[in-house]
């Protein structure tokens, strides 16, 4: 049985505003915005950087009783206050079930994936293989597997987590577009996740391989991992990759995986196997970090 669900068609208005916003971004100078709004975000402004993060967790609705440090004054930048800690206990994991949701945020789309293609809005698709960055041996062990797209907003927990334990066997950055991931570009832009510049980080878990990509956005400073550190912070032209075949870096169901610096997407892939999602989950609806997202059936 499928678990995707295809959006509601959308009124006329609401497919052309849909429309206009994304001619925008095809106008705006997308590179360079995000260069500097990544070297704003990572400045200590004092007094300033303070106004800014107060107006964020207002205009937001950002629950500061959660992070560590609950006070705005207490974040020397932007970025330290965009991944913030959370207290201990905030995100507790459920520990009876295979797959957990690794980010807080909303769901965008899950389910099998049709042969090589994943949905990704009403009337778009796209190859798993141009997902991982044109690796079609890679794409090829998620044949007719399971995917999961999550969104992060900007009042998001914006720390990534493992949805099961895995050994890491490699990592790859693909070099690419930053037009936003929200949902109505989702719905208008095709290709999207395999346009957008990513990180795609592989895994072996006790079901086999599976891939958790970190898809970058306009204005995300950059993408890191606790193993790497920042990925993208020079933006290289050309893909780059690294092997971990010979390393024994293994992280734990929950463990903190990787962060982003403003705000993005990850999609996560599985093999072919009979998995339950759980029942709770629908485009849309929001999810947090620990929460059960699947087991094996």
């Amino acid at each position: 049985m499928s678990h995707v669900h295809p959006e509601n068609p959308l009124p006329p208005l609401a497919r052309l505003a849909d429309t206009l916003a994304v001619a925008v971004q095809y106008a705006l100078p997308k590179q360079a915005l995000t260069q500097l709004m990544g070297r704003l975000a990572s400045a200590e402004g004092g007094a300033a950087t303070t106004a800014v993060i107060r107006w964020f967790v207002g205009h937001y609705g950002v629950n500061m009783l959660e992070a560590v440090p609950q006070d705005p004054a207490a974040y020397r930048t932007f970025n330290e206050f965009f991944t913030r800690r959370l207290a201990s206990g905030a995100r507790p994991v459920v520990r009876q079930c295979d797959l957990v949701c690794p980010v807080d945020g909303a769901i965008s789309q899950f389910g099998p994936i049709d042969g090589d293609r994943i949905i990704q809005a009403k009337s778009h698709r796209y190859t798993t293989a141009a997902l991982l960055g044109g690796d079609t041996a890679l794409a090829q062990q998620f044949e007719g597997g399971h995917f999961a797209t999550l969104y992060l907003s900007p009042k998001d927990y914006h720390r990534i987590h493992m949805p099961c334990a895995g050994r890491l066997r490699g990592m790859k950055h693909v070099p690419g577009r930053l037009f936003s991931v929200n949902p109505s570009t989702a719905r208008t832009v095709s290709d999207l996740f395999a346009r957008n510049e990513r990180v795609v980080c592989v895994f072996d878990g006790d079901r086999g391989p599976w891939v958790l990509v970190l898809v970058g956005a306009t204005i995300v400073g950059s993408m890191a991992t606790t193993w790497h550190g920042v990925v993208n912070g020079l933006r290289p032209k050309r893909v780059r990759e690294w092997t971990y075949e010979g390393q024994e870096i293994k992280l734990a169901q929950g463990d903190e995986m990787g962060r982003f610096l403003l705000g993005s997407t990850v999609v996560l892939l599985f093999p072919k196997q009979r998995l339950a999602w759980n029942v709770a989950w629908a485009p849309g609806a929001s999810v947090r970090m620990g929460e059960r997202m699947a087991d094996w059936v």
